[in-house]
C-alpha cells in the first residue's frame, strides 16, 4: 500500500494536470466501502499538501477534489446500504470479515446520525458507517448534512497538515523547529489514537 501511495504521488508530481482527478479518485476510493482497503486516500491528501506548499498544486482545487471524492464515496455507500442492505453480508469484504459490518451497525446504533461525522475521522469506520446508515434507514437529509460537513473538515485538514509539515521541513535554518513540529504531531496523533481506542474499545468486543 505504501508503494502504491508513493507511485501515485510521483505520478501527481510529474503530471500536475492529472492531480485533481487522481486526488478526487483516491478520496472517493477511501470513502467507498468496497474500495477503502485499496486506496490510500489519507496518505495522498497529506502528501499533496506538501506539493501545495511547494507551489506545485493549488490548495483550493486539491481540497475541493478531496471533498468531492469523499462526499461521493459516502453517498454511493449510503445508497447501496439502502438498496441492497440484506445482501451485503454475503459480499466481499464482509463475507470474509463479518465483524466490519457488525461493528459499523453497532456504532451507528449507539451514536445515530453523529456516527456519520465521527466515522469520517476513523479509518476502520470511514467506509462502513455510510453502509450501516443506509441499511438502518437514516433519513437522507440528515445523512447528507453529516456527510458533507465532515468532508469539509476532513479533506482540507489533511491537505493543510501536509503543507505545514512540508513548510517546516524545507524552511532553511529551522531544522530544530521542523523536528519539533513533527514530534508534536506524532505526540498528538498518539494521544488521539489512545483516546479513540479507550473510548471505542467496546467496538472490538
Amino acid at each position: 500500500m505504501e508503494h502504491f501511495a508513493v507511485q501515485l504521488i510521483d505520478f501527481i508530481r510529474a503530471n500536475p494536470g492529472w492531480a485533481i482527478g487522481v486526488i478526487c479518485l483516491t478520496a472517493f476510493g477511501e470513502s467507498f466501502a468496497f474500495l477503502s482497503l485499496l486506496f490510500p486516500g489519507t496518505a495522498i491528501l497529506i502528501a499533496s499538501g506538501g506539493l501545495v506548499s511547494a507551489g506545485a498544486l493549488p490548495f483550493a482545487e486539491v481540497a475541493a477534489a478531496g471533498i468531492i471524492g469523499a462526499v461521493l464515496g459516502d453517498a454511493i455507500s449510503f445508497w447501496l446500504g439502502q438498496k441492497f442492505g440484506p445482501l451485503l453480508p454475503g459480499i466481499w469484504p464482509f463475507r470474509r470479515n463479518p465483524e466490519m459490518l457488525r461493528r459499523g451497525m453497532e456504532f451507528f446504533q449507539r451514536y445515530g446520525g453523529a456516527s456519520v461525522f465521527i466515522g469520517r475521522f476513523f479509518g476502520p469506520l470511514r467506509a462502513v458507517i455510510p453502509l450501516a446508515a443506509g441499511m438502518m434507514r437514516m433519513r437522507a437529509s440528515q445523512f447528507y448534512i453529516a456527510n458533507i460537513v465532515s468532508a469539509l473538515f476532513w479533506a482540507p485538514a489533511l491537505v493543510l497538515s501536509g503543507a505545514l509539515i512540508e513548510r517546516s521541513v524545507v524552511s532553511s535554518g529551522h531544522a530544530e523547529l521542523a523536528m519539533l513540529v513533527i514530534a508534536a504531531a506524532g505526540a498528538i496523533a498518539a494521544i488521539i489514537i489512545y483516546w479513540a481506542r479507550r473510548r471505542f474499545a467496546w467496538i472490538r468486543k
